[in-house]
């Protein structure tokens, strides 16, 4: 159920995110979008949410374009939103957004981690024999992924598939932003204890100034695998700051879920949903050194 908002007319409605556009058109091309506390894996909306998940994604995000502000521009216009959805919702501008999913990876884990196991290497990209769970990779790379519709998952691919939806020179674009911000909020995770593992980042064109703009959300525990340093060791499943957690209990017998069969994910237990709640605002305290009121 999506809330009524006054100014707003709801649009559109994601895993996570709810989108909400003028009602009066003199408010220019902007777009509201809400974060729930909707939490989704392996393609599937879970039930129940995780309280206060939607106020963690949009503060950390809003933190982070702070952070990123010299090195790409972003599409918040202002935090001045209906009182039903304060501090979990951000007025942005509407974005023309590249059909690719900007992947950064750091470490090899996930998806990476499948295909390396089969290949030797992550969208064409060659790397070293021997490599395991959470090892950390020699420089950090650029893997980027198809954009998947709602209910279906995205895919790697090459570069040069990139190259060929959105030509060369975005492509080198669209490349070196990713892994300049990746380098940036690497160096910053690491100074206070946690190691970004790899990130997930969306970029589209301002119609204004033409310029390569972030948009949705950056580098949050939903798009983002965030590890407790101390904890890193490579060979297994990494401690995590995100909703992996939530993939681990799924996929436990403890869940009794079929991954490969046709049933939903069963319900996520109280003691789940409380510890996952818990680890998002760990990790919105860590990285930014402040604590946040849900």
């Amino acid at each position: 159920m999506t809330a009524e908002l006054p100014g707003w007319t709801h649009s559109y409605s994601g895993k996570v995110r709810d989108l909400y556009v003028p009602t009066d058109p003199a408010q220019g091309d902007v777009v509201l979008v809400v974060a729930s506390d909707r939490i989704s894996a392996y393609d599937h909306v879970l039930d129940p949410g995780i309280p206060g998940k939607g106020v963690v994604l949009t503060q950390l995000s809003l933190w982070w374009f702070e952070q990123l502000a010299d090195l790409v521009p972003n599409h918040v216009v202002s935090t001045d939103v209906p009182a039903q959805v304060a501090g979990r919702a951000m007025v942005c501008r509407r974005l023309e957004m590249f059909p690719v999913e900007c992947v950064a990876r750091g470490y090899l884990t996930g998806s990476g981690l499948a295909e390396y196991r089969v290949s030797g290497s992550v969208t064409g990209i060659a790397l070293p024999a021997g490599l395991v769970d959470g090892s950390r990779l020699p420089e950090p790379i650029f893997t980027p992924a198809t954009k998947a519709e709602l209910g279906d998952h995205d895919e790697n691919v090459p570069f040069e598939t990139v190259v060929g939806t959105v030509g060369a020179g975005t492509a080198s674009t669209l490349r070196d932003l990713t892994l300049a911000v990746y380098a940036r909020a690497e160096a910053i995770a690491r100074e206070r204890g946690v190691i970004l593992a790899d990130t997930k980042l969306e970029f589209g064109t301002d119609p204004t100034t033409g310029a390569i703009t972030l948009g949705d959300e950056v580098l949050t525990p939903d798009s983002s695998r965030f590890w407790p340093a101390d904890l890193w060791q490579p060979g297994r499943s990494q401690a995590s700051f995100d909703k992996q957690f939530v993939r681990d209990w799924l996929t436990s017998s403890a869940s009794g879920w079929d991954r490969a069969g046709d049933a939903p994910p069963p319900r996520l237990p109280a003691d789940v949903v409380a510890r996952t709640r818990d680890r998002y605002l760990d990790a919105y305290e860590r990285l930014t050194g402040a604590p946040l009121a849900v």
